[in-house]
């Protein structure tokens, strides 16, 4: 017995009148993202307009009409005034424009750090991940050894040790910096290997080398980004901290932790010798971290219903 199959003519006219299904795009910006989630956190965002306005302030420091190097005892120790916004300090000299300098130090030691930093972390990273094997196993255990160091205390030896100076201090801060950003980037690296794309760029013949940079770099620019603007605040912190030891900024360049550290004697008859550059590295530190918490959320995958 055969089986036949009986069309009706209604439908044929069903799938006539069917309407074709359409695929929807899904647009993502990350600028979107970012400026949803600076606008979701108030203290991130104001944090974000205090760092702004330093910034541009310590880029317009030379347009001050106070020499910050130029000594005058005659107006030692002055009071905050519409002349001396922050004073002076024990040398006379414009504290306002001592801390516009000292921040163009601080900020540059924090950005020349990471991005030294970055460069070593991401480029150890890649390659350890890429090639893995015996290769990975001894970067990895290599920078293990610089995660386990103490790296306080080493920065102090070798800056004692070292002349001590703005370039030194930029080298052994990226020294002991570089470990938790190849660690990151060779986490993402081995997760963006096994892709597809990759793949079918390594069955076309591409070398490793063109693969890495790329490839995969592009495609780990988030983390990146992330740990650089984290590394950027604990650049500025660590500067600090070794500059109001005497190990780091020398006299007579200013910047926030040298200002600190000749603040010590006038703690307790002139603070704010201490207070004013003690909080533009709190508002600087600060508002580094918030960024990074921010575009770490921001840059994070996403689910897409």
């Amino acid at each position: 017995m055969e089986n036949k199959i009986i069309f009706k003519e209604d439908s044929f006219k069903r799938i006539e009148n069917k309407e074709p299904e359409t695929v929807k795009k899904y647009n993502h910006s990350v600028w979107k993202d970012i400026k949803r989630e600076l606008l979701s956190n108030k203290v991130a965002l104001i944090s974000l307009i205090l760092l702004g306005i330093i910034i541009i302030a310590v880029l317009l420091a030379p347009l001050s009409p106070y020499d910050p190097y130029k000594i005058d005892v005659t107006q030692k120790l002055q009071g905050i005034s519409s002349k001396h916004w922050f004073g002076t300090d024990d040398y006379g000299r414009d504290y306002f424009t001592r801390a516009l300098y000292g921040g163009r130090v601080s900020l540059l030691v924090g950005f020349c750090s990471m991005l030294m930093t970055v460069a070593i972390g991401t480029t150890i990273g890649v390659f350890s991940g890429y090639i893995g094997g015996k290769f990975d196993m001894l970067l990895m255990r290599f920078t293990d050894i610089f995660l386990a160091l103490p790296s306080m205390l080493l920065m102090v030896v070798m800056n004692a040790l070292l002349q001590p100076g703005l370039t030194t201090l930029i080298v052994v801060l990226s020294l002991f910096s570089w470990a938790s950003v190849a660690r990151i980037t060779r986490a993402e690296t081995m997760s963006i290997k096994e892709r597809d794309y990759v793949s079918a760029v390594k069955n076309l013949g591409a070398g490793s080398v063109r693969i890495a940079i790329k490839h995969i770099v592009p495609n780990i620019l988030g983390p990146v980004i992330v740990a650089a603007s984290l590394g950027v605040a604990n650049a500025i912190l660590m500067e600090s901290s070794l500059s109001f030891l005497g190990l780091g900024v020398q006299i007579p360049i200013a910047s926030w932790g040298s200002m600190l550290q000749g603040a010590q004697s006038h703690i307790l008859d002139t603070p704010r010798l201490a207070i004013f550059p003690g909080l533009l590295i709190l508002i600087t530190v600060l508002s580094f971290n918030l960024l990074g918490d921010v575009l770490r959320t921001a840059l994070e995958p996403k689910i897409v219903e």
